[in-house]
């Protein structure tokens, strides 16, 4: 598998996002829990706009900084 954010998608699974940041899926969902990553809900699906895990990133990088 491959690490790399996915381009062609506006919007991520959190399957995808789990992917993108070698995180757990319950990590995931704590990170939407705690509005650290935001994610929009369609129906019963969760996804997290590509926007919005690219501002989660940089924000992680500022605080590491």
């Amino acid at each position: 598998m491959s690490s790399a954010l996915p381009t062609t998608h506006r919007a991520l699974t959190v399957p995808e996002v789990m992917e993108a940041l070698a995180l757990s899926r319950f990590k995931v969902y704590d990170l939407i829990r705690s509005r650290q990553l935001k994610s929009i809900k369609i129906g019963r699906c969760r996804r997290v706009p590509a926007d919005a895990l690219r501002t989660f990133i940089d924000h992680q990088l500022e605080d590491a900084a």
